[in-house]
């Protein structure tokens, strides 16, 4: 579900032919620009490859490099063959240095071969729902059938950052990999509050290319431009934007009393509905959300507590942006003489 109102910007703001802002936590896109058209994602096609490895390695592990991984077109660490590092050190090759060399070393460890790490990264983006998103190669090297949209890599990412092994790797600044001293490609985390991420990515054909990622006060945001020229201030400004004109509230708190609805045949005449959980959503200044409750609005006796009593709908002007499962706050028994139906009961099919 998502909100109706994004974030405001003058025609021409950004450069980016495709773009996203993205709140993680509550997935609620802030600001949207064709983001749903399939592109070349060049290096960003690393943040798949090293959240694979991180699921289904032991980053600890260490590898002999072969020849298969040595010379690869492109950006690279230099590795050479025979060599033997860590799966770590190489995912610092991969996601700092944005490695091809290291890219390849990673898929045949983790895969096999790179068409099998390619068949992973697949089913991975299958599981995930990215939809717009197809893998060929653990490199991002343009080819036809390997792309992506800004949507999908927002949620890949926004995913991917859960994961403390992806999160550390992609925050460093710098690191020391035997004689190599690698500098994190990424200039936002030097220039953004709270930068802590994650991939660059450029070729002639697909332009460039950036995925970003900003943590304040637990509040994180991705942000995904597409062929845009000015990136880093493309981002810096959605970044803060993003920060500044939106707000997490907390709507709704597990136990709140959202209504009541009328119990038929019961020892009481209504019954409370009672959210079953928290829920939060960045709001604007200008918006304000409302409350608005499932179901016919009567139960009929008996009634168990928690037991679930349908769902309240968060909504922002016209759209619904979440919704909230009710359970019933009490236990109502039914009545012990019987009663002359009432007309509700009647009309609604109660009576005997």
């Amino acid at each position: 579900m998502a909100a109706v109102l994004f974030l405001s910007l003058p025609v021409g703001a950004i450069s980016a032919q495709k773009a996203i802002l993205l709140d993680a936590q509550t997935g609620r896109v802030l600001y949207e620009k064709d983001a749903d058209s399939r592109s070349l994602i060049a290096s960003t096609t690393k943040i798949m490859t090293a959240l694979i490895v991180c699921e289904h390695c032991n980053v600890l592990d260490r590898m002999k490099i072969p020849k298969e991984a040595v010379g690869i077109e492109g950006s690279s660490m230099y590795l050479q063959e025979g060599e033997i590092l860590s799966l770590q050190e190489l995912l610092y090759g991969l996601m700092l240095r944005s490695g091809n060399d290291a890219a390849v070393a990673l898929a045949i460890y983790c895969g096999g071969t790179v068409e099998g790490f390619a068949a992973m990264m697949n089913d991975k983006a299958r599981q995930l729902g990215l939809d717009g998103t197809h893998f060929e190669n653990p490199h991002g090297l343009d080819s036809p059938n390997h792309y992506s949209t800004a949507r999908d890599l927002a949620l890949l990412t926004a995913y991917a950052m859960k994961n403390p092994i992806f999160y550390q790797t992609v925050s460093s600044k710098s690191v020391r990999v035997g004689s190599r001293t690698m500098q994190n490609h990424n200039k936002l985390l030097w220039r953004v509050e709270g930068a802590d991420g994650v991939k660059t990515g450029y070729t002639k054909a697909a332009g460039r290319i950036l995925v970003s990622s900003a943590t304040r006060d637990g509040r994180r945001l991705i942000c995904v431009t597409v062929n845009d020229g000015n990136d880093w201030a493309d981002h810096s400004m959605l970044l803060e934007k993003g920060f500044s004109n939106y707000c997490v509230q907390q709507l709704i708190r597990e136990g709140d009393c959202l209504g009541y609805a009328t119990v038929f045949s019961g020892r009481e005449a209504q019954v409370s509905l009672v959210a079953a959980e928290d829920f939060s959503f960045p709001l604007s200044k200008e918006e304000q959300a409302q409350i608005v409750l499932s179901g016919p609005g009567f139960v009929y006796a008996p009634v168990v507590k928690g037991k679930t009593a349908g769902y309240a709908y968060v909504c922002i002007g016209d759209g619904a942006v979440g919704k909230v499962k009710l359970i019933y706050g009490e236990t109502v028994e039914r009545t012990v003489e019987p009663q002359k139906p009432t007309i509700w009961e009647r009309i609604f099919g109660g009576g005997k």
